[in-house]
Order: structure tokens, then C-alpha cells, then sequence
């Protein structure tokens, strides 16, 4: 089992790349899981919204209505 570890001289450099890499995936992983949750609170979060908003009677828009300006003299 040593010889295997060990790899040939090879072991410490091998076995760090493994580790290495593992560290850099499971980031990877953590990083992709935590923005995915965010992103999920934020689309409900909107989604509440717009729902409210929907329910939210709208006031009709009405234009002002202002008297003509009399024609200008000369």
C-alpha cells in the first residue's frame, strides 16, 4: 500500500493535484448550488410581485383636458 501511495517518487505531487482539483470542484459545486438558491428567492420574489400587482386595482389614466389657446394677432 505504501508503493502505491507513494506512486514512484510521484506521490506528493499526485496526490496534491488530486486534492487540489477535488477543492476546486466541490467550490465549483458550492458556488453553482448558492447562486441557483439565490436565483430562486429572487424569481419568487418577482413572481410575488407581479402577482400583487395584478391584484392591485389600476386607476384609468385620463389625459387633461386644457382650453385651446386663443389664435395669436399679428
Amino acid at each position: 500500500m505504501r508503493d502505491f501511495l507513494a506512486m514512484g517518487g510521484y506521490g506528493a505531487y499526485v496526490w496534491a493535484a488530486y486534492g487540489i482539483t477535488l477543492a476546486v470542484l466541490l467550490g465549483l459545486f458550492w458556488q453553482s448550488w448558492y447562486r441557483a438558491r439565490k436565483r430562486t428567492a429572487e424569481a419568487e420574489r418577482l413572481r410575488a410581485e407581479r402577482r400583487a400587482e395584478a391584484r392591485r386595482p389600476r386607476r384609468p389614466i385620463v389625459a387633461e383636458r386644457r382650453p385651446a389657446a386663443p389664435p395669436a394677432e399679428h
